[in-house]
């Protein structure tokens, strides 16, 4: 059986270079954001920090706080008919339970974690990002990382997913160990499941 992975982290825990390791093993590859960026682009609106959160906003407002989910479960049923899928982007509560309600047992919850000091570090250090990439790793003063931190928590109940994480994988090391790490857990398989596909 196919397996279906969601990413979930703080900004500057590693979820972008998490999600790129499974991605070179093969796997299809769903980012949540995406939706905004395509939405944005649709309207003929620059894609900026201040439309993409007011996309996201305009988005949850039309379709509750798990609109992303809601919105994405074609492109996830196409892609796990197709092989195995990594999910870049669950943040809220309510994507978890739209998720969990709809492939039980199956999606599996990897919580690549770091500290905040550690992911603090990091963000204020991203710098040559490519253009393509910048909506996926921005770079963010601790003061801007702190913040956004609680806002994820308390608006949009981003510790509910990490809370019942299936895996946690921590990363304080290099990114090799953490590629490592993900490939080790994707190469495993569960309690009575075969290798079979």
């Amino acid at each position: 059986m196919n397996r279906l992975f969601a990413i979930v982290g703080m900004a500057g825990s590693g979820k972008t270079v998490a999600c790129d390791a499974l991605r070179e093993l093969g796997w299809h590859y769903i980012r949540f954001g995406q939706l905004t960026i395509d939405r944005l682009k649709a309207e003929g609106r620059a894609i900026t920090e201040e439309n993409e959160k007011r996309m996201r906003e305009e988005l949850r407002k039309r379709h509750g706080m798990g609109a992303y989910a809601q919105l994405a479960l074609p492109s996830i049923d196409e892609a796990l008919a197709a092989g195995d899928v990594v999910i870049d982007g669950l943040y809220s509560w309510s994507e978890y339970k739209i998720l969990k309600e709809r492939y039980g047992g199956r999606l599996e919850v990897v919580h690549i974690y770091a500290s905040p000091e550690v992911r603090y570090r990091r963000l204020a250090r991203r710098t040559g990002v490519p253009e393509d990439d910048r909506h996926r790793m921005r770079q963010l003063t601790p003061e801007e990382a702190r913040s956004r931190d609680y806002a994820e928590i308390e608006n949009i109940e981003k510790g509910g997913p990490i809370a019942m994480a299936d895996h946690t994988v921590v990363n304080e090391d290099s990114l090799e160990v953490l590629r490592g790490r993900v490939g080790r857990l994707a190469g495993e398989r569960r309690d009575g499941e075969s290798d079979e596909r």
